[in-house]
């Protein structure tokens, strides 16, 4: 995810280098010209028959049905040489190693394994949050990142790098560094959003995200989808352009209950919502309601009023339960159907009943 982040595929395409995916998602996502939708998943978005389509387009060697063991056999076959040939080896890192200077990555495939070990060099990018003080931090930090992750109590590689290869080694490169990334980090740091340095990148938080479950990651339109991306994405490429995202959660506060590290996301997107509103980002339009509704909420007969009225004229635009058009909500009614309210307003109906118990 930190080469989505930085640009890394994009730059290597334009340079003329082979670039070649070698996570099994990934390396759909390649084939199709896709991004990531997920950052566990990142195919999450592909049905199995597209994804066999993709492979028999592609694959010198296709698999003769959408059977999944199948697939991923054409898939192994396809990238089996790649690894062997490749000159240059980059991965991310989970974590970096203060004490010993070592590089934890976690995965399920051995991918990295392979792409770590054969080519001459290998090249680690891992932003700055992901240095930990000794492999203490690390062995907690590995359970929490895994248990939330994928439910497992470990994955299935868990490697440990520290350095080329020496002599009498088998295996591993001629060459290895390490590039760390800042890109906005030290901001974060200075800006209010330490807290969202100590994320695992677990994905938590966007699979308990009921808007996520909707719209799915690419609608984010940023690297990282989800909670953790409407906080990351500002940071990232700029409020202005992001400011969309801290307005599309519902802050009922799931992705912080499950983060295993106790982000405060809601607190976060609240916090972008405020910068907006200061910056004066927010359209005209969006000011001007705001501001007739906080008149109403200082003006309760007033409000009452206003609501009695906007339930019984949006009735009048209803058919068979739904409104499929509405004045002033064509954002909304353009890509759904708003139900039809109730007859009356909520303080119309607490008023009927307390009438009725003193009865």
């Amino acid at each position: 995810m930190l080469g989505e982040e930085i640009g890394l595929p994009q730059a290597l395409d334009e340079s003329g280098i082979r670039r070649v995916e070698t996570d099994l998602a990934e390396h759909i996502v390649q084939l199709a010209g896709d991004r990531p939708s997920h950052i566990i998943w990142p195919a999450l978005h592909r049905t199995r028959e597209e994804v066999s389509a993709l492979f028999r387009t592609h694959h010198q060697r296709p698999p003769n049905n959408d059977d999944v063991a199948t697939m991923v056999a054409s898939a192994r076959r396809e990238l089996r040489q790649r690894f062997l040939d490749a000159d240059v080896g980059i991965s991310g890192a989970n974590f970096l190693i203060a004490d010993t200077g070592g590089v934890c990555v976690v995965t399920n495939e051995g991918n990295a394994e392979l792409t770590t070990t054969l080519p001459r060099v290998h090249i680690v990018t891992a932003g700055i949050e992901k240095l930990a003080p000794s492999m203490q931090h690390v062995m907690v930090l590995l359970r929490l990142l895994v248990r939330s992750a994928t439910g497992a109590d470990i994955t299935q590689y868990t490697t440990f790098h520290r350095g080329p290869k020496r002599p009498g080694d088998p295996d591993g490169p001629e060459e290895f560094h390490i590039v760390l990334i800042d890109n906005g980090r030290t901001e974060m740091l200075a800006g209010g959003l330490a807290d969202m340095l100590r994320c695992l990148r677990c994905g938590a938080c966007m699979n308990h995200c009921v808007v996520f479950r909707q719209i799915g990651g690419h609608a984010y339109g940023g690297v990282y989808p989800g909670p953790m991306g409407a906080v990351l994405t500002p940071a990232l490429d700029g409020l202005k352009e992001a400011r969309d995202l801290a307005h599309a959660c519902t802050l009922n506060g799931s992705c912080q209950e499950v983060c295993p590290v106790d982000i405060p996301l809601p607190t976060l997107l609240r916090g972008w919502r405020e910068k907006s509103w200061r910056e004066g980002l927010e359209p005209r339009t969006t000011r001007s309601a705001l501001g007739l509704w906080a008149f109403g909420a200082r003006h309760p007969f007033l409000y009452r009023i206003g609501a009695a009225v906007a339930v019984r004229a949006m009735r009048r635009f209803s058919r068979n339960g739904w409104i499929k058009s509405l004045p002033l909500a064509k954002g909304w009614t353009q890509y759904r159907d708003f139900p039809k309210p109730a007859a009356r307003t909520f303080m119309e109906e607490l008023s009927a009943r307390q009438r009725g118990r003193h009865i």
